[in-house]
C-alpha cells in the first residue's frame, strides 16, 4: 500500500511532536527555586532596654546582645568554641578596646548568622581571648548587611 499527499506528512509530524514535545512546552513546569520574600523579625527590649536574643550562628544557638556600637560581631572565646570555630587555632593579633581594657582578638568569618528568618552569610567577626568577655555581641558586621533595622518603642525590627 502506498501513501501520497499531505496526510502521511501530517501523521509523521504528529508522531514526532507527540514523542519529542512542542518546543518551549513540557508536561510539567520546570522546577524553580522557592521565592524568598523579605524576612523580618521584631525583638522586644529586655531589662535596661537591651536586646538579647538567641541567634543561630554556624548551626548553633548562641545568646547575643544586639549592639549597634560594636563594629563587628564579637564572640566570647567560649561561644566561639561552642559554634565550632576552634579558637585555640586562631591568631589573636587584632587590638580591640573592651569594657575590661585593651585585648588582642582573632579575626574570623561566620558562615551564617540567623535570627528567626533574618539570615546573613559570610559575616566578619572577632573572637575575644579566653576570659576577656562574657557573652557575644551582635554588631554592625551583621546589622549593616540587612536591608534595614530600627529601634522604636522598645522594639528592634530587623529586615533582609
Amino acid at each position: 500500500m502506498r501513501f501520497s499527499g499531505p496526510l502521511p506528512s501530517l501523521v509523521l509530524s504528529a508522531l514526532l511532536f507527540g514523542s519529542a514535545g512542542l518546543p518551549g512546552f513540557s508536561a510539567s513546569p520546570p522546577a524553580q527555586a522557592p521565592v524568598q520574600l523579605m524576612a523580618m523579625t521584631e525583638l522586644k527590649a529586655g531589662n535596661g532596654g537591651h536586646y538579647i536574643v538567641t541567634a543561630h550562628i554556624n548551626k548553633s544557638d548562641v545568646s547575643v546582645l544586639v549592639d549597634t556600637g560594636a563594629t563587628v560581631v564579637a564572640l566570647s572565646y567560649e561561644d566561639a568554641e561552642k559554634i565550632g570555630l576552634r579558637p585555640h587555632t586562631l591568631d589573636f593579633n587584632v587590638p580591640v578596646a573592651t569594657a575590661n581594657g585593651m585585648v588582642k582578638a582573632a579575626r574570623t568569618k561566620l558562615d551564617t548568622v540567623e535570627i528567626d528568618m533574618v539570615h546573613v552569610d559570610d559575616v566578619d567577626a572577632l573572637v575575644a581571648p579566653e576570659g576577656a568577655m562574657t557573652g557575644t555581641l551582635l554588631g554592625m558586621s551583621f546589622l549593616s548587611r540587612l536591608s534595614s533595622f530600627k529601634s522604636e518603642n522598645g522594639v528592634l525590627t530587623l529586615k533582609n
